[in-house]
């Protein structure tokens, strides 16, 4: 039997779309991104979004599914990724899951506890209160009746600081208790997981700027300016505070200076690089390592991995991606 899922996780600017498209040409599975960024219409120079002709060929799951201005949650992945997998399946195809928000990965796998449902009169009523009093306020306010969630959450997450209070309000009992009751993970089995790890940090590091350079010469603030002027990315909004993002709408609001915001990006970002390996050096599963060198060797290694995987289910392609298209990859 071919394995129920594949994930196919890794630091940003390693290459992760392109070793995918790869393996597409190659294997009877469907991509599933994996990426709290990518989900937003509008956003796709900072995010690095595969390309129309490259999604018209290769569709890509859960990509433009949200507007700049509106919430998606883990819990909205793990439950929109769940569906796909039984679609998928029901295609005889493999889900392959590609991306870098480890969190969502880590949901997936191994399930979240079952919380409240949404309550759209207590949102409204928060979102009210935030507007009046701002979301610092409301953060101290969690703090009164949730401690625990409140020394997680950071008094600037608006989306985290929402739904501890709604699940307060909602159902009377703090949001770090229904987190300690048991959870259930949404998948059948263990998913396959293969990791791409940098050969030499320094030389992901000069990617993630010159990958950022190239985000400039694109139109990235172009972008960010058009957003901004459509009123869909609003400065509260979870989007709003993307790696990239943040630091040109800061800039673009005359609170940073070009240089700055450059430098700032660019330490965000390998930052958020550590951050993703550092979830991968701890993954609580089997993981197999893939280091990432020549295009030529690595895709040797990551096509004899899935061959072991999917056998007898693996069909040949030829290969046309590179793993130095950095146009293509994901944040």
């Amino acid at each position: 039997m071919p394995p129920k899922v594949i994930f196919l996780i890794g630091p940003t600017a390693i290459g992760k779309t392109n070793a995918a498209l790869a393996i597409v040409e190659r294997f009877p599975v469907e991509i599933i991104s994996v990426d709290s960024m990518m989900v937003y219409r509008g956003m796709d120079i900072g995010t690095h979004k595969p390309s129309p002709p490259i999604q018209k060929k290769f569709p890509h799951h859960l990509v433009d599914i949200r507007n700049p201005n509106e919430f998606y949650s883990v819990g909205d992945f793990v439950r929109e990724a769940s569906s796909l997998i039984q679609d998928i399946r029901q295609r005889n195809h493999i889900p392959l899951f590609v991306g870098g928000t480890m969190l969502y990965f880590r949901a997936l796998q191994l399930g979240l506890s079952h919380l409240p449902p949404r309550d759209e009169k207590i949102r409204q009523r928060i979102f009210q209160e935030a507007k009046e009093k701002s979301w610092i306020v409301l953060h101290q306010e969690l703090g009164e009746v949730d401690r625990a969630s409140a020394e997680k959450i950071l008094p600037t997450d608006p989306q985290r600081i929402l739904r501890a209070l709604e699940v307060y309000y909602s159902s009377g009992k703090p949001l770090s208790v229904w987190q300690k009751e048991e959870k259930g993970s949404p998948l059948a089995e263990e998913p396959h997981i293969i990791a791409l790890y940098p050969a030499e940090r320094k030389v992901l590091h000069h990617t993630i700027e010159q990958r950022f350079y190239d985000m400039l010469k694109q139109g990235f603030l172009e972008e960010v300016c058009g957003l901004m002027e459509s009123e869909v990315l609003p400065l509260d909004s979870p989007a709003a505070r993307g790696v990239g993002y943040r630091q040109a709408l800061q800039y673009l609001n005359q609170e940073s200076t070009y240089d700055r915001m450059v430098t700032q990006a660019i330490a965000a970002t390998r930052h958020l690089a550590k951050r993703q390996m550092t979830w991968m050096n701890h993954w609580p599963s089997i993981v197999h390592k893939i280091i990432v060198g020549e295009d030529e060797t690595t895709f040797s290694q990551l096509f004899a991995r899935m061959d072991e995987f999917t056998n007898p289910f693996a069909y040949t392609r030829h290969t046309t991606f590179s793993l130095q298209e950095e146009d293509q990859d994901v944040l």
